[in-house]
């Protein structure tokens, strides 16, 4: 298995692609934009492109997806029926499945937004928007906060501390970092959000 993260400054955001030695193939999650760099590392390991997982529909995450299917046919997961004029394979919560030789297991996470999807695959837990490095999605009120950090502490933080997380913006994290250290688990983190943060998240 390797690893390659591109970042897109269209919403800063994340795009990773998971390569699969075994089988030649690759799957890619939320492609922000189709950058050269995310081409010719697909290309240049010879991998096919098989799979696309949307963690949640928002445009800096998904943007990309009408030029990559002008070079590849893969097939998408997501919440989603559709995205643009794309038919995709619906992922339901705790649902696992096959993509380009993974095991992935579909994690329904809503609150950011209501199609909000975590994937995880072997240690690897693809976030989107989620879960950060020391914060948690952004929300539209203190009740829909709440709701997210027990959903967050219910699904994911009973995940092994050295499971990786790979958020849809900034560094990588762990859950046992997450655990320790994210501001959104803090007593009274959602009643101290006056006024939305700018940030994607």
């Amino acid at each position: 298995m390797k690893l390659y993260q591109d970042y897109s400054i269209y919403g800063y955001a994340n795009s990773y692609i998971l390569g699969n030695g075994d089988t030649g193939e690759a799957l890619l999650i939320d492609p922000a934009e189709v950058t050269n760099t995310m081409i010719e590392h697909i290309e240049h390991n010879h991998y096919r492109l098989s799979a696309v997982l949307i963690t949640h529909n928002h445009l800096h995450h998904v943007k990309g997806l009408k030029t990559l299917f002008r070079i590849y046919s893969p097939q998408v997961y997501a919440s989603n029926n559709r995205l643009f004029d794309i038919s995709c394979r619906k992922v339901k919560d705790q649902e696992v499945f096959p993509a380009a030789g993974f095991s992935v297991l579909a994690v329904a996470v809503p609150g950011h937004s209501q199609d909000s999807i975590v994937y995880k695959i072997e240690n690897l837990l693809f976030t989107g928007d989620v879960l950060h490095a020391g914060i948690i999605g952004k929300t539209t009120s203190a009740f829909n906060t709440e709701a997210l950090v027990e959903r967050i502490k219910d699904k994911l933080l009973k995940f092994p501390d050295d499971t990786i997380i790979l958020p849809g913006h900034g560094p990588p994290s762990t859950i046992g970092t997450e655990k320790k250290h994210n501001l959104g688990f803090m007593q009274g983190y959602a009643k101290a959000l006056h006024q939305p943060y700018d940030f994607f998240v």
